[in-house]
């Protein structure tokens, strides 16, 4: 039997990232990188747990990628994220060139898209929305718990 990976198969892989980010007391945010449709990163919020406010789950995702593939370009590949990335995350990607960025969940505080797709590398192609409502879900439960 052949497997088809589509967006919502990778999105729920971010999910279970998420997961293991709220389960350690960390933002829920999961990303992992693609290429070929093999997942070659998988990575989730770490800032407390490393105490570095970088330890972003997709700055993570991209280090763990670079050192897979040997390179820092990494144009052949696709970037799956929870939630929005933040100007800092979508940097990354930029510098990163990731071929394709989809991610579940908008961030109007914080996210990237308040300036516009054009932090991107003029070639990422950008999608989103794909398991918005159980990736914003998580993030709303978080900070229900902390408050």
């Amino acid at each position: 039997m052949i497997e088809v990976y589509t967006d919502e198969y990778f999105m729920r892989k971010a999910y279970d990232e998420a997961q293991l980010a709220f389960d350690n007391g960390e933002v829920p945010v999961g990303a992992l990188i693609t290429c070929n449709n093999k997942i070659i990163a998988k990575a989730h919020n770490q800032t407390e747990v490393l105490n570095d406010v970088t330890a972003h789950a997709e700055i993570l995702a991209i280090t763990a990628a670079s050192n897979y593939l040997g390179s820092k370009i990494l144009n052949e590949c696709e970037m799956f994220v929870t939630l929005e990335p933040c100007l800092m995350c979508a940097g990354a990607i930029k510098w990163a060139r990731i071929g394709r960025l989809v991610y579940a969940a908008s961030d109007d505080k914080s996210g990237f898209m308040r300036y516009g797709k054009e932090v991107l590398h003029a070639d990422t192609k950008l999608e989103f929305g794909v398991m918005h409502d159980e990736c914003s879900k998580i993030i709303t439960d978080f900070f229900k718990v902390l408050r």
